[in-house]
């Protein structure tokens, strides 16, 4: 007597989540007409938006959790600061292991120099920190030395600022300062939800450009966390306001 055939039954597969593309796709596959297509177009480029962002955020935090304290060698009046070259070299490896990049801007206007560093990851979020000051003229330095001098030293600390490095590390003309503590990574993620659940894009960079005028920063990374709830109260009351109105 033959024994009956084992029927062998796949695993069921887990449906796939559902994302604005998959959305995206079953649209065209319909023949949806162009403003439907659009929509979903804009709905798919803000949640890539999103995807980025969470990216760098896990990215630069892994970096800062790996990243040693800097070598200071270089001397300045009374204290030793960490040189450019230094700090390059034992950050860049550390940058490129968790898909970050940098890379600097400069502008001149009426005898200021601007410094913009741009911390890139490679899904394509990226952070920037501007920095203004006038040309070095210490000692008995051309206009060309005053010009790369000043450049030099807006790089290192646009470098340190937008890298959440900027700390007593940093020369202050042989002053010395405690660190200030910044909001977390994932304090910066709560607000920057905030913001954007509740506001349209041009009222989002107008709330963000009172945000960084109000704290005196160039970023949002930067905000102190003892001003974090005060923060956040604020924010509320705008919204709550706006609900109102």
């Amino acid at each position: 007597m033959n024994k009956p055939a084992v029927i062998e039954h796949d695993q069921p597969l887990q449906a796939a989540p559902t994302t604005p593309a998959t959305l995206l796709q079953i649209a065209v596959e319909q023949g949806a007409d162009i403003d439907k297509l659009t929509k979903l177009m804009d709905l798919q480029e803000r949640y890539e938006a999103k995807e980025a962002k969470k990216a760098y955020i896990a990215s630069m935090s892994a970096f800062r959790a790996e990243c040693p304290t800097i070598a200071k060698t270089r001397e300045a009046h009374n204290s030793k600061y960490a040189g450019l070259a230094e700090t390059i070299d034992q950050i860049k490896p550390l940058l490129a292991s968790n898909g970050l990049s940098h890379a600097w801007k400069t502008d001149q206007d009426n005898g200021q120099v601007s410094v913009t560093c741009c911390v890139t990851h490679d899904q394509g979020h990226q952070e920037c920190t501007t920095l203004t000051a006038g040309l070095d003229t210490s000692g008995s330095k051309n206009s060309i030395q005053s010009l790369g001098s000043t450049i030099s030293y807006l790089e290192r600390y646009t470098l340190y600022a937008v890298l959440g490095l900027a700390s007593g590390d940093m020369d202050n003309d042989g002053a010395t300062s405690e660190p200030v503590a910044v909001i977390t990574d994932e304090q910066l993620l709560d607000l920057e939800a905030m913001i954007s659940d509740n506001y349209e894009p041009p009222g989002a960079e107008k709330l963000k450009r009172w945000i960084a005028s109000t704290m005196k920063i160039s970023h949002l990374n930067e905000i102190r966390a003892d001003r974090y709830d005060w923060l956040v109260k604020e924010i509320d009351k705008a919204i709550a306001s706006r609900a109102k109105a």
